[in-house]
């Protein structure tokens, strides 16, 4: 994997969770010296949401993705990132478990301590940075939809994130979960910070729901780098377009204005997201992301020079107010 000097010595923190995260930080290691993920912990699907359901811990699943994409990389650090994502076949109840999941939650059990167990992982990984969860209890995600004329409550990530309809506001169970210091210190930290791209509504703008992360965030907007996603009609925004996404942020975080915005160019001629991108305040950053032979995914070394330029145009960390 080839190094991006140009930030090369700048500490990054990219916040979300899933496939999106994963992808970030794909990029994001070739641009930073340290790493930390901050990760959601609303999933309440598959192999998460059961032991979600039966241990009564955060799903560990999006911890375990950031967790495998920060593996050293060498043989010892990619065998063991397929352990972690390895799905157990069997005709018993141990079907469809992530062997990751059940090791995370085993460390969890034995050490108490959610931070500490997942630090012991990033160790067996020789993990190129730190994932830390964006709340010490599981959440629950809790939409008001609206289809046509009709509002109506929905609750879980993958109700959510699969719901018919457009979501009008969002809310988090419990409403005032207990934030990890470790988290907010990575934030209020960084020289850089990096939103999306990911599930908009179920792993981008719970952070802002949670009100010292939202406060941190806020805090450290002159530095933040916001990935938009690709994906013109993925089946958690159907009928809505990135504009849709940029106005639901803003409502979602009214003091918020990210240093910059990075989209690809197959959205720099959405009608009036530019120019809503600009009312905005932030800088624009449009690149070509998207992986060769794909519509709505991005290209991990093209995504990772991207925010290599809008690094260079937001506020360094450096300049941040004491």
């Amino acid at each position: 994997m080839t190094r991006i000097a140009d930030v090369s010595a700048r500490s990054f923190v990219a916040l979300g969770g899933g496939h999106g995260l994963y992808t970030s930080l794909t990029a994001l290691r070739q641009v930073a010296d340290s790493l930390t993920a901050v990760v959601t912990v609303g999933d309440d699907g598959g192999s998460s949401g059961r032991l979600r359901s039966e241990m009564d811990v955060v799903p560990p699943g999006d911890l375990r993705m950031a967790l495998s994409a920060l593996c050293e990389d060498t043989p010892w650090g990619r065998t063991w990132r397929d352990v972690l994502q390895t799905r157990l076949e069997t005709t018993g109840p141990l079907q469809g478990h992530a062997v990751g999941n059940l090791l995370i939650a085993g460390l969890w059990q034995h050490t108490g301590d959610i931070v500490e167990g997942l630090d012991w992982v990033a160790r067996l990984l020789h993990a190129r940075g730190r994932v830390l969860p964006l709340a010490l209890e599981p959440l629950e995600i809790v939409a008001e939809m609206r289809l046509q004329d009709e509002d109506r409550t929905v609750r879980g990530q993958v109700a959510v994130a699969t719901a018919e309809g457009r979501v009008v506001s969002l809310r988090l169970e419990p409403a005032q979960p207990r934030v990890p210091a470790a988290t907010l210190e990575a934030i209020t930290e960084a020289d850089h910070v990096v939103l999306g791209p990911g599930s908009w509504y179920t792993s981008v703008l719970p952070h802002f729901l949670v009100a010292p992360v939202a406060e941190a965030l806020v805090a450290a907007a002159a530095r933040t780098i916001v990935t938009l996603n690709i994906a013109h009609e993925d089946v958690e925004t159907v009928g809505m377009d990135r504009i849709d996404d940029v106005r639901a942020l803003r409502r979602a975080a009214p003091g918020f204005v990210p240093g910059a915005v990075v989209l690809d160019e197959s959205h720099a001629s959405d009608p009036g997201l530019v120019e809503e991108l600009e009312r905005w305040g932030t800088t624009v950053v449009v690149e070509q992301m998207c992986l060769r032979g794909a519509i709505d995914r991005h290209d991990p070394d093209r995504l990772a020079a991207a925010i290599e330029l809008a690094a260079r145009k937001v506020t360094p960390g450096a300049l941040r107010s004491p």
